[in-house]
């Protein structure tokens, strides 16, 4: 089985947003679609808003658009991008 390495780029509804219980939420979601290891970074976008930059491996057997979809849905999310994605191993 192959791994995709993908990067996904979470902006929150606001600057007021706690990120670390943001983080927890999108952590369990990502767990429960696929056991793989999550990266957290924090990317200044403007007026104390920052965008949440998750990394993780992918299965590339399964559709990537079903975990975007579940992203979307969780409270304080405002939009969800896969802005890279490059096969990891296999």
């Amino acid at each position: 089985m192959s791994l995709m390495a993908v990067r996904i780029k979470v902006m929150p509804t606001s600057p007021e947003v706690d990120l670390e219980k943001l983080k927890d939420k999108l952590r369990k979601r990502i767990i429960a679609s696929s056991n793989s290891s999550i990266k957290f970074e924090e990317e200044p976008i403007a007026f104390g808003l920052k965008a949440l930059i998750i990394s993780l491996g992918w299965p590339e057997d399964k559709e990537l658009e079903s975990l975007e979809e579940e992203l979307k849905n969780i409270e304080n999310v405002n939009s969800v991008e896969i802005i890279d994605i490059r096969r990891a191993f296999g």
